[in-house]
């Protein structure tokens, strides 16, 4: 028997210190993503603000 697991796409992002993680990080906003379109558009528009990725 198949089970459908759909791949999740995820991002802590903390928008005090301009950071952009992909693991958890204390304070860090939980952000996850279905597609992988929307989470390389996300990650696109951070890096256009500049944010820093660890």
């Amino acid at each position: 028997m198949e089970t459908n697991t759909a791949t999740l796409w995820e991002l802590w992002v903390d928008p005090v210190r301009r950071i952009v993680s992909f693991h958890p990080e204390a304070g860090g906003q939980y952000l996850a993503f279905r597609s992988r379109e929307l989470f390389l558009r996300c990650i696109d528009q951070y890096t256009a603000q500049q944010y820093r990725y660890q």
